[in-house]
């Protein structure tokens, strides 16, 4: 199926769509046909509520050379969960289930806004864009493509599809670079500073449930990195800036 046939979904509370993901009963309804992973549509629901999401099945990760095999789903989670720390809400409610297909991602389906245009989404100064930025740059987004930017008919803007994140080595690759080398503003500084303070306490040990400790240590480290310069990164001169296709 492709994403004009999937129904309008109304519209749940934070803590019960997270209650509602990890509690629900699936209902697989089709396969979203442009991902390369098996990415299937489903309803949940719980208690009389009900909501659409996006169950991506361990099973049905395709293997690749440069991330373990089994691990994107547990990327997709740390990815919600670093977003949620720095309190910016930039990616749809995430959690780690098991499913019709096995264990596996199950996110909150987001309604999109059609009319917005995602190319000029991507090159824009907008404050959700900018956050995106330096969300990818604190988890080492490998994959930040424009399609991945789902903006709402409110005004926010949500990005999805973070299975290629928490390398070792950096491998940011995103088409978000119109901040690079700037400064930093300090309302972002002082998010990604209780971050740092939160890597150390309960985030750190969550993101050690989902990730290798070599993986949480280089996270830990590109924070201290964004502290230390208090600017957006600069395209590495050794791995490819830009994803492909870019949309």
């Amino acid at each position: 199926m492709s994403t004009a046939d999937v129904p309008e979904q109304r519209t749940v509370a934070l803590d019960d769509a997270l209650r509602l993901l990890r509690d629900g009963e699936l209902d697989i309804e089709g396969r979203l046909v442009d991902a390369s992973n098996a990415t299937l549509y489903c309803s949940v629901q719980r208690d009389g509520l009900n909501a659409g999401c996006v169950y991506k099945p361990i099973a049905g990760e395709r293997p690749l050379w440069d991330f373990p095999d089994g691990t994107l789903a547990y990327r997709e989670v740390a990815t919600y969960v670093v977003s949620e720390a720095l309190g910016w809400s930039v990616v749809p409610p995430t959690v780690l289930r098991d499913g019709p297909l096995g264990p596996g991602m199950c996110q909150l389906w987001i309604d999109v806004d059609e009319s917005v245009d995602l190319m000029a989404l991507a090159r824009s100064d907008r404050v959700e864009v900018r956050r995106m930025a330096l969300l990818d740059a604190v988890v080492n987004n490998a994959d930040r493509k424009g399609g991945h930017l789902l903006p709402t008919a409110d005004g926010h803007v949500y990005g999805v599809d973070h299975g290629v994140c928490f390398s070792v080595e950096d491998k940011l690759r995103t088409l978000l670079w119109q901040w690079r080398g700037q400064r930093i503003d300090p309302e972002s500084i002082e998010a990604i500073s209780r971050l740092r303070t939160q890597l150390e306490g309960d985030v750190g040990g969550v993101l050690r449930q989902l990730l290798s400790r070599s993986e949480v240590s280089a996270t830990v480290r590109r924070v201290d990195r964004l502290l230390a310069t208090r600017r957006y990164p600069q395209p590495s001169e050794d791995w490819p800036a830009l994803p492909w296709p870019p949309f």
